[in-house]
């Protein structure tokens, strides 16, 4: 009988061996490549689903005994006479595009106890690497006694010694490093993809091991799609509770989609419809926090980035355009930001919430860190401009930040790019994230009359680099306030009917499935009039400024671009037709009419948002050192005093007040000093 069972296993495994050999010699130009490439390639790469169809029972045992398989595999390859330039290569055999028995890949959170030692398909974004290594492959031992030589294979993670010398069965050894054969080893985390997650549900991570030319294949925040067997790391300490980890057969890195969202036939349908629709961009903006009255142009703003500009546009001398929105909303208190943000959060197929008060530069973009998870090495790990690029990172209290946490955006925003230089590695990650940031102003309340970037304590160039700003004022008006509370106490109503006045017009799931199709699937052109549209209100634009106050700059020019494209992919147009511009339009007239009207000079004045001085109170700070100038030209001890500065203002009709605040700023900055009690003079730097 048992001779019978023998003989069973020897003709299964040979026509496990045919099948297998079979299949190799199907990929004839793969094989070629492969010897021509090795050793920078040593890798034969096969599609699961190929080897499935060809047959299923060997399929079948990949999943459940890939060890056994793999290895058959690559004997079967390596016996195999593939010309190279090097004398006994050992390629490797790799499996891709395998959906599991349910036919997906398995989430992250479902990797449980069933999954162990089984061969499985993962997806998830990295949100850490570690530095590439170098792990024992076959260790060799040197008896000491007799000097035999004893080789053993490494394929756990602590080193295993020969348990007796094969030649004189003593077990005193000693381990010979340069002869042994290393190859390189990789640590990677990676989490569940932000937009498969539901509701408050927290991100589940898990540990991949990468060998070989699997190593330095991917970067914090890359999506990426692997193929690997579940195994265990046993505890450090007498436990039963094991972590466990992906041996990675193979990884590569997909396209980051901010649109992973599976759309059947029947949502396409309605989706088609629903933009056919005449009064789509109201519904809408209706459709964006139904529960907060007003603000149609924020809320259209943000229907616009929930779209954004066409993406990976590549301009003439190669520099990446950049196709996110970022905006800004600046206000009072309790006027529903932080709703509006998350809002967003919610309707966005892909997208990060987080808050000033709790969150770092280094959580934010990416940062080094030392930790267990490489055995105290460093490793780089994403923050949340990495982890959701290609969606919206939602950023609330952004006044709250400090200012070095705030400075760590300034490429993020503009490059999309995050560059790290820390602990001896230097990389860079993209950051393909759009912005919608909250923020309060610095003294509780907002002030008509003082340049945006006096009142909040955010750099100028940071502000500058937010397509739109939208102020948010708590305005005492008796018929609002008596809208507002009407909508909200309905808001608060059990009854049917008032509870359908505040339903969206747009169902939240429709919503995000028109947004995940429109981005998957409409990449809009300019039409030539609509370049001549945005060129000539452009030129306008800048036409308005006075002396050196300019009205706009290429920033705002780049804006209306991306927010024509934005409101193109709204309607699922491939063009951009002149109604998308006019709607860019008067979305950027509205915000400078709001936040850069110099209130002193009626005049529009950029630098009302990028610098913390419009020209008016430039002027006048000019004329003050004039002024000083000259009193100081006249004066026998060369000082000017504050009453001669307040008496000559005077006639040029600015008060005390001023005067006094401007000296002051001037002393602050170190233009003037103050030898003796109220009189002045220049530096000497100056």
């Amino acid at each position: 009988m048992y001779a019978t069972y023998s003989l069973i296993l020897f003709f299964r495994r040979g026509v496990l061996l045919a099948v297998i050999e079979a299949f190799i010699k199907r990929h004839k130009e793969k094989l070629r490549n492969l010897g021509e490439n090795y050793p920078n390639s040593k890798s034969l790469v096969l599609d699961f689903q190929e080897l499935e169809r060809m047959d299923r029972d060997t399929a079948d045992r990949l999943r459940t005994h890939p060890d056994n398989i793999i290895m058959e595999f690559e004997h079967a390859l390596n016996s195999m006479s593939i010309l190279t330039s090097v004398e006994n290569p050992e390629f490797k055999v790799r499996f891709k595009n395998m959906p599991n028995e349910r036919g997906y890949t398995v989430p992250i959170r479902e990797v449980t106890a069933e999954y162990i030692g089984k061969f499985i398909t993962l997806e998830g974004t990295v949100n850490r690497i570690s530095d590439v290594n170098p792990k024992v492959k076959n260790a060799l031992y040197v008896c000491n006694i007799c000097d035999e030589h004893n080789w053993v294979a490494q394929e756990r993670r602590i080193l295993v010694e020969p348990y007796r010398c094969k030649g004189c069965q003593k077990s005193d050894f000693r381990f010979v490093e340069e002869e042994s054969q290393w190859t390189d080893i990789q640590h990677i985390q990676i989490q569940e993809p932000l937009e498969m997650l539901k509701g408050g549900e927290n991100a589940r991570t898990i540990e991949l091991w990468t060998e070989d030319d699997m190593t330095d294949r991917v970067i914090p925040g890359d999506k990426v799609l692997l193929t690997g067997v579940v195994r265990l790391k046993p505890p450090k300490t007498k436990s039963s509770v094991f972590d466990k980890y992906v041996d990675v057969n193979y990884i590569e890195s997909i396209q980051q989609e901010f649109e992973d969202i599976d759309l059947t036939d029947d949502d396409v349908t309605q989706i088609i419809e629903l933009s056919h629709d005449p009064k789509l961009i109201d519904k809408m903006i209706d459709s964006i926090a139904p529960s907060i009255y007003g603000y149609n142009e924020t809320k259209e703003a943000i229907a616009l980035q929930l779209f954004g500009g066409r993406q990976g546009k590549i301009l003439a001398d190669g520099t990446k355009a950049r196709g996110d929105i970022h905006l800004l909303l600046i206000g009072d208190p309790g006027v529903a930001k932080s709703r509006i943000l998350n809002f967003v959060d919610d309707i966005a197929p892909k997208s990060i919430y987080v808050t000033g008060k709790g969150t770092t530069g280094a959580g934010l973009t990416a940062t080094a860190e030392k930790d267990e998870f490489n055995e105290g090495a460093w490793t780089l790990k994403a923050g949340a401009l990495v982890l959701a690029g290609g969606g919206i990172a939602c950023i609330d209290e952004f006044d709250k930040m400090s200012k070095e946490d705030r400075g760590a955006m300034h490429e993020a925003m503009e490059q999309q790019t995050i560059s790290i230089a820390k602990a001896g590695i230097t990389t860079k990650f993209k950051a393909n994230t759009s912005i919608l940031a909250a923020s309060n102003p610095k003294f509780s309340r907002f002030d008509n009359y003082k340049p945006l970037a006096e009142q909040f304590d955010i750099p100028p160039t940071l502000i500058s680099r937010f397509d739109l700003i939208f102020p948010i004022r708590d305005i005492l008006d008796s018929v609002r306030d008596k809208q507002i509370a009407d909508h909200i106490l309905k808001m608060h109503s059990q009854q049917d009917d008032d509870e359908q006045t505040i339903k969206p017009l747009i169902e939240p799931d429709l919503f995000k499935k028109y947004i995940a199709y429109s981005r998957r699937n409409i990449k809009p052109k300019m039409r030539k009039e609509s370049m001549e549209k945005i060129s000539d209100f452009y030129v306008s634009l800048r036409a308005r400024g006075k002396g050196t106050t300019a009205a706009a700059t290429p920033r705002q020019l780049e804006a209306l671009v991306r927010l024509s494209e934005a409101s193109a992919k709204l309607r699922l147009s491939e063009e951009v037709s002149l109604s998308d511009v006019e709607r860019a339009i008067a979305l950027t007239e509205f915000v400078l009419r709001e936040i850069a009207t110099d209130a002193t000079t009626g005049e529009l004045d950029i630098d009302r948002i990028v610098t913390t001085h419009p020209k008016s109170v430039r002027d006048r700070i000019r004329q003050v050192e004039e002024i000083m100038q000259e009193l100081i030209a006249n004066a026998p001890d060369s000082m000017a005093t504050l009453s001669d500065i307040v008496d000559a203002m005077k006639e040029k009709n600015v008060d005390k007040f001023e005067v006094e605040k401007i000296v002051t700023e001037l002393k602050k900055k170190g233009e003037i000093y103050e030898p003796r009690h109220g009189r002045f003079m220049f530096t000497e730097e100056r």
